[in-house]
């Protein structure tokens, strides 16, 4: 299994990768205004056809550009940890990430594709097809932003302003788990910015969002994509620690509770109120 590939050609390789996530995205707007069936999933999650239909895609696409790298989906198969942690290069997709976004039809969900090496996210592709917008970035380039019909543009995270502007802080539509509600009013005035999805992490890569703390379960295919954007937009994506995430360290796939944010992460976790030590 060798190594994803550097500068020049791994940013050919984002681009391949974001054609198949536009892929993907034709196939979930297809069933999307259709009178769709959902189901529940073990953990209570639900789970449509358009959820499986980009899962489809996704895994025969990748597979495709190099059969050497592994995909593991939040679609696919469960494959057990001592398979796994011998991986060093792998893909880590969620085919349809807010699919109670997508059932309530509210336009914010996404495909994520990420290329894994090392634990690190090297490469991201987030692609929301109702908006027609894509966020990319991988660890030699830029992150980048591109909307239906412009040309795509760079994005970097915002300059950090703590005490000196009401933070904008990204959050989920779901907002309201009592522990963050108090870690909010330890940040004092604030401006919350709703958005549903990994969507999340993206207003922070570009900018539009300080920070989104995340105190709650989350599993490494939602943030892995949008993570590798936010560290080629300049940012930061840690647990409550200050250490950045990893992936494929561990049997279990849930991420710990995490913070995203530009620079270093120790201030605002203060202000939060959150762990450090």
């Amino acid at each position: 299994m060798h190594a994803p590939p550097k500068d020049a050609a791994l940013t050919a390789l984002m681009h391949e990768v974001s054609t198949l996530a536009d892929q993907a995205g034709h196939a979930i707007l297809e069933l999307y205004e259709t009178r769709f069936t959902v189901t529940e999933k073990a953990d209570h999650s639900p789970l449509t056809e358009a959820d499986l239909a980009a899962h489809r895609i996704l895994s025969q696409g990748l597979a495709d550009i190099d059969p050497d790298w592994p995909v593991l989906s939040e679609e696919g198969q469960g494959v057990p940890f001592e398979r796994r942690r011998q991986w060093r290069t792998y893909w880590l997709i969620d085919p349809l990430d807010g699919t109670r976004e997508f059932v309530k039809r509210s336009g914010e969900f996404t495909v994520n594709v990420a290329l894994i090496h090392d634990h690190e996210p090297v490469l991201g592709v987030v692609w929301c097809p109702v908006l027609g917008r894509l966020y990319a970035g991988h660890r030699d380039g830029v992150a980048l932003r591109r909307d239906a019909g412009q040309p795509a543009r760079e994005i970097a995270v915002a300059r950090e302003r703590i005490g000196t502007e009401h933070p904008l802080v990204a959050g989920s539509r779901s907002f309201g788990a009592e522990r963050l509600k108090v870690a909010l009013e330890r940040l004092g005035p604030h401006e919350l910015v709703s958005m549903g999805s990994s969507l999340k992490l993206c207003l922070v890569a570009e900018g539009a969002a300080d920070i989104y703390p995340r105190l709650g379960p989350t599993s490494e295919w939602d943030t892995a994509a949008a993570h590798a954007v936010v560290r080629a937009a300049g940012g930061r994506v840690t647990d409550l620690h200050g250490q950045e995430l990893r992936y494929n360290a561990r049997e279990s796939l849930l991420n710990p509770e995490f913070l995203v944010c530009a620079g270093n992460p120790a201030g605002w976790l203060r202000r939060l109120g959150l762990p450090q030590a």
